[in-house]
C-alpha cells in the first residue's frame, strides 16, 4: 500500500469510514460530487486490507465490478476498460480499485470466480469485496459498471458511465468521461462533465 505524501500540508477531506449495516442503523446519504468521498477499508482477493484515504494525494479511480454482467464483460473483454486502468495508473500518479458488491448468492460474487475473471482479462488493478453492500450503498453505486474518481484532496469529482457507449455503441461521438476526468485532475482544473447517468447491471446488492 502506498504511504500518505508527507508533503500534504492539510488533511485529504475523505469522509469518515462507511459503518456496518444494521436493522436499527439507517445508511448515510449517498456521496455526492464536489464533497469528501467516503472512506472505507475493504479486503481484496488475496485477504488484504486496503483502505482508500491511505492513498492521500493520489486521483483514485473505483469502478463499481461483476464478472457476470455483460456490460463488464464487454468493458474488460474488448471495451475501454480492457486496457484503461493499466495504461492510466503507470504513471504513479493514479490509483484504480474494482470494487465487487454482489451479495453472496448473487451474481458475480465469489473471491474464485473473480480471481479467474481477474486473470482472464489480465486486470492488474485491485477487486475488492464489499458482500454487505455497505461500501456500495454510501457511494450510490447503482450499476456494473459505475465509476468514480476521487482527486488527490480526497474529494469525489466525478460520478457516473464510464463512457457515453454501452457495449461499445456510442450516443454521437464517443467519449470517455472517466479518462476526461482524470486529465482534468492531472491539469489542475475542474472536470468539466462530473456527473453522467451511469450505465450496465443493476448492482446486485442482498436488500
Amino acid at each position: 500500500m502506498l504511504p500518505l505524501l508527507a508533503s500534504l500540508l492539510v488533511a485529504p477531506a475523505f469522509a469518515a469510514d462507511a459503518p456496518g449495516v444494521t436493522p436499527s442503523a439507517p445508511l448515510p446519504p449517498a456521496a455526492k460530487v464536489g464533497q469528501p468521498a467516503p472512506d472505507f477499508t475493504l479486503k481484496d482477493l488475496n485477504g488484504k486490507e486496503v483502505k482508500l484515504s491511505s492513498f492521500a494525494g493520489k486521483t483514485v479511480v473505483i469502478e463499481w465490478f461483476n464478472p457476470g454482467c455483460p456490460f463488464v464483460v464487454y468493458a474488460h473483454g474488448e471495451g475501454p476498460l480492457k486496457d484503461m486502468a493499466k495504461n492510466t495508473t503507470g504513471t504513479g500518479n493514479v490509483v484504480w480499485f474494482a470494487i465487487n458488491s454482489s451479495a453472496p448468492g448473487k451474481q458475480g460474487h465469489g473471491v474464485e470466480l473473480n480471481q479467474q475473471a481477474t486473470a482472464t482479462w489480465g486486470m492488474t488493478h485491485q477487486v475488492l469485496l464489499d458482500e454487505s453492500g455497505t461500501v456500495g450503498k454510501r457511494y450510490g453505486a447503482t450499476t456494473t459498471p459505475n465509476m468514480f474518481v476521487v482527486d488527490g484532496k480526497g474529494t469525489l469529482v466525478y460520478a457516473g458511465a464510464l463512457d457515453n457507449a454501452p457495449l461499445g455503441k456510442a450516443e454521437g461521438p464517443p467519449v470517455n468521461y472517466v479518462r476526461n476526468a482524470i486529465e482534468d485532475v492531472g491539469a489542475g482544473r475542474p472536470v468539466k462533465t462530473p456527473t453522467t447517468k451511469p450505465y450496465g447491471c443493476g448492482v446486485k446488492y442482498g436488500s
